[in-house]
């Protein structure tokens, strides 16, 4: 009997286990003992991630005393991850985190749990993002036209092949899918020229060439496909524009470019004209340049003064057009808008003569006020020698009843100072500076000297500070320039300066050139040849 039925015993016993291990699981919170702690999943290198591959995983705590816990992520979240307070974690890369040459990026996050008895836990785990190559995508490609007795030449269109991560392609030919005598260059030149054979297999039905789009370095391929077709008909020849855009929105005085690759079903050669008509006079027939048969560019910068006032904007189309030998014709509008803008350059240049002459006047303050410091210099040391070869005879009572110097019999060189005096006479001899006695006093000049030496210094360094500061031009267009300028003015206008006894019609001896107030003032920066 109970060998009949083991089967349903065992199954029994089965179901049993696992559901007492499952319960074991959820409550590993409350069997295990501790503070509470967060559990990430145990597989080696399970925080390392791949673009493109999602993370799927639950947090799980152990420890504490309650069994309900809230999860949540403090710092490192992204708007790409999704977490919930349960501990529901999901997170896919995108592919532009890393690229072939930083191949990985790390993105630390802080996972954070709380109970309801109010115990919480955190930890940090750091995501590692390999990069991921992908393969070139290559698009559907215009038919190469092929003609007989003729050397066919097609350029595969880069608009139409591109790479996902923006590596370099090249171009392989699966040979065994070419036909005899063509080639594939690495750039994606196709050039053939079939035989009489080969061309009457094609006219009875177009036939396809495949070949690989590889990326570098990784050589990830892609396969692409060429449809061949015969022509018998001059086909008209068309081109692309790099940017392809319909409107371009400019402003004055800035650089508009734009490039043109032109082609030919019938050939290179087949090409005769490549010219454009616009609406607008102004913009001249020197702006389409010629690099190639193939290759044109239009350049040209509309001025200042190409959006007249009171006007905010100008509009206009200009037409590009390719024509053949046997005048089949493409064209393309493209429609300008260009905005009036104010000249700057004006602005800058005026602002800079502002800077530049407030300068000139400092320097040539500094100029007279160093020659006005060597000569009082020269003044105070005159007065504080005084004049040796004289003396001064004062008498307070009586007379004088004899004064008669003495010399050396025969040398002629004098030995000294020898006064005969007689009754009350007091008899001074020239040990007293002159200048203390008649003329002004040494305190005098001391007293000027220092003062034309303390405006001096306050001058330089307050024209130093006014140079540095103002040194770029995009210093100069901001509103506090104009009333620094006003104060560094008013430091050379002070009623002090009147003390100095400076003459108002001084001229400088000197010419104040960009060199002269460089070496005064070290930070000077003047006008370059551009900007002149």
């Amino acid at each position: 009997m109970i060998t009949k039925h083991i089967h349903k015993i065992l199954i029994l016993l089965t179901a049993v286990f696992l559901f007492s291990k499952a319960q074991g699981q959820d409550n590993m919170k409350s069997s295990a003992t501790g503070p509470l702690q967060i559990v990430f999943p145990n597989e080696s290198e399970w925080n390392v991630l791949s673009e493109g591959k999602e993370i799927n995983f639950h947090l799980q705590t152990k420890g504490g005393k309650s069994d309900s816990v809230r999860y949540s992520i403090s710092t490192g979240y992204l708007k790409e991850m999704k977490f919930d307070s349960l501990g529901h974690f999901i997170w896919t890369p995108g592919y532009d985190i890393a690229d072939r040459i930083n191949t990985s990026k790390s993105f630390p996050v802080v996972f954070e749990a709380q109970s309801t008895s109010g115990e919480s836990a955190s930890r940090e785990v750091v995501f590692k993002v390999m990069h991921v190559n992908r393969p070139p995508q290559v698009d559907e490609l215009k038919p190469f036209y092929i003609q007989y007795r003729t050397q066919n030449t097609y350029q595969i269109d880069m608009n139409s092949v591109r790479d996902p991560d923006g590596d370099p392609v090249v171009f392989v030919p699966i040979l065994e899918e070419m036909p005899e005598g063509m080639k594939l260059s690495a750039a994606g030149e196709i050039v053939w020229e079939p035989s009489t054979k080969q061309f009457n297999i094609l006219k009875e039905s177009p036939k396809y060439v495949e070949f690989y789009v590889e990326d570098q370095p990784s050589k990830e391929r892609t396969k692409g496909r060429l449809r061949l077709n015969i022509t018998q008909m001059d086909l008209a020849p068309d081109f692309t524009i790099v940017p392809q855009v319909s409107t371009i929105r400019s402003a004055e005085n800035n650089r508009i470019n734009l490039r043109f690759a032109l082609s030919d079903p019938n050939g290179e050669d087949d090409i005769s004209t490549f010219a454009f008509i616009s609406e607008n006079k102004n913009v001249p027939k020197e702006a389409l340049v010629k690099n190639a048969p193939t290759s044109y560019e239009f350049i040209w910068e509309p001025g200042y003064d190409f959006v007249k006032d009171p006007f905010d904007t100008l509009s206009f189309n200009i037409i590009f057009y390719v024509m053949d030998k046997a005048q089949n014709k493409k064209e393309k509008t493209i429609r300008f808008v260009i905005k009036n803008t104010v000249d700057e350059s004006l602005r800058d240049a005026y602002v800079y003569g502002l800077y530049k002459g407030a300068l000139v006047n400092a320097w040539g303050l500094l100029e007279q006020m160093q020659e006005k410091e060597i000569y009082l210099k020269k003044a105070y040391s005159k007065a504080k020698r005084g004049k040796r070869s004289r003396s001064l005879l004062n008498a307070s009572l009586g007379a004088t009843t004899g004064l008669a110097p003495q010399f050396t019999d025969d040398k002629g060189k004098a030995r000294g100072y020898i006064t005969t005096i007689g009754g009350t006479t007091v008899a001074t001899v020239g040990t007293l500076e002159a200048t203390e006695v008649i003329g002004k006093s040494t305190n005098g000049l001391l007293d000027r000297f220092n003062y034309v030496l303390q405006k001096k210094n306050e001058l330089q360094n307050k024209g130093d500070v006014f140079a540095r500061e103002y040194a770029q031009k995009s210093a100069r267009r901001t509103p506090d320039f104009i009333r620094k300028l006003d104060e560094f003015k008013a430091l050379m206008n002070l009623s002090g300066l009147v003390a100095l006894e400076l003459d108002a019609n001084w001229e400088s001896k000197k010419e104040a050139t960009d060199a002269a107030l460089k070496k005064s003032f070290k930070d000077f920066v003047p006008l370059t040849k551009e900007e002149n």
